[in-house]
């Protein structure tokens, strides 16, 4: 298990054709007769891409990004997948269900012959709903949250749990920190935990809202900041101050997201976008509002406690002030504002997974489908029809390392 601070460094590999390892672009058309180099890279081509679904009519569906097509359907058998997961490398695919995570080799079973394809293999040890999924950067652990009340840190090579963590509620989502050295994971009761792997502890607790269940926690590619999405509709923005020994989590804005329940939130790649989703049917897209001049030279009310002093005299964040946004989903200089609104799902939409270039943005949704959307002109590009049943979890890895 790495220490808090340790940055992953990845192996080097072969880079991807730079138009087919991207969404929304296609390789070229083989030649008529394909040598044998020729059906390999094409063979590399097909999984430069690596779009899945999962359903409650019990299957996982490989696609085509781009032409739509479901190119190959996994029989889950005894469970259906509450929460996909691709590893950076593109090697395996973690699907979450009842109690269990299943591991596939995603070449394998890509190119699988049936529907019957066997795992690697199962992981065994939560006892309820298996919840959220998250991969570490090299593919050598794997972080579960369940109904169960805990998160567990997986060996893969061993398919063993490593360590577990507690919540006093059902765990909803979780995240892992770009540092590979912490992990936020949210729950019923509203909670979110920070915890610290080098410690093996629980460095922080924040509670937004008590009894409000957090629904879903994102942190930023870059580590800048996390967000928390309640099952009110409400957003929470904290900032991540860097090079301190412990994370230092201050309090930025909070935000009415959606009128009804909000299940996903999403921070982009580039950590220029928010994506939220919501059982409103609706996507939305979400730009931070940069402090204006005047306000980011103003100097602090002295008499005033900061926001990290705030938190500190509240550990468990109930008390804490966050700047409110204002109409159309502002805040003074420090929120966020509404940039597009995507429609077309027709019922509740549960899930969402950016592309590498934070230019397309694929959901899930309970009306049977998946759409790719482009997220300049905020329309659908493709869709996804072939789950029989509410299509609940994607996930999708289109970059080139």
């Amino acid at each position: 298990m790495p220490t808090r601070d340790q940055r992953v460094v990845l192996p080097a590999t072969a880079h991807l054709p730079p138009q087919a390892n991207r969404v929304g672009h296609s390789a070229a058309a083989p030649p008529a007769a394909p040598s044998s180099q020729a059906q390999q890279q094409a063979a590399a081509d097909a999984l430069s891409v690596i779009l899945v679904t999962g359903s409650y009519d019990g299957t996982i569906r490989y696609w085509e990004a781009w032409s739509g097509i479901c190119s190959r359907t996994i029989q889950t058998q005894d469970h259906q997948p509450n929460r996909l997961a691709i590893s950076p490398d593109k090697r395996f695919l973690a699907a979450a269900g009842v109690n269990t995570v299943k591991l596939y080799d995603v070449a394998q079973s890509a190119a699988a012959s049936s529907t019957n394809v066997a795992p690697l293999v199962t992981l065994q040890g939560h006892t309820a709903n298996v919840t959220s999924l998250a991969w570490q950067n090299e593919a050598k652990w794997l972080v579960s949250g369940s109904e169960d009340g805990t998160v567990k840190i997986w060996d893969v090579r061993t398919s063993s749990p490593q360590r577990n963590y507690a919540h006093l509620a059902s765990v909803n989502d979780l995240a892992l920190h770009s540092n590979q050295g912490e992990l936020i994971s949210c729950d019923q009761n509203g909670a979110i935990k920070v915890w610290d792997l080098g410690g093996d502890r629980c460095s922080h607790e924040l509670l937004p809202e008590e009894d409000v269940p957090m629904r879903s926690v994102s942190i930023a590619s870059d580590g800048s900041a996390l967000v928390g999405g309640n099952h009110k509709g409400v957003v929470y923005v904290w900032t991540i101050q860097p090079g301190l020994a412990f994370t230092d989590l201050q309090p930025k804005t909070r935000f009415q997201a959606h009128s009804r329940y909000l299940i996903r939130v999403l921070i982009s790649p580039d950590t220029k976008q928010l994506a939220t989703c919501s059982a409103d049917t609706t996507i939305k897209i979400w730009t931070p509002i940069l402090p204006s001049p005047s306000s980011s030279s103003s100097s602090p009310n002295p008499s005033s406690p900061s926001p990290a002093a705030a938190a500190a005299a509240d550990p468990g964040g109930g008390g804490t002030t966050y700047p409110r946004a204002g109409g159309g989903g502002i805040a003074d200089g420090t929120g966020y504002q509404l940039d597009k609104v995507l429609q077309g799902h027709q019922r509740w939409v549960w899930d969402m997974a950016y592309s590498a270039d934070s230019a397309y943005l694929v959901s899930a949704s309970s009306d049977h489908t998946a759409r790719l959307w482009e997220l300049s002109s905020g329309t659908t590009v493709r869709q996804y029809s072939a789950h029989h049943k509410a299509c609940v979890c994607v996930a999708l890895n289109d970059s080139s390392a």
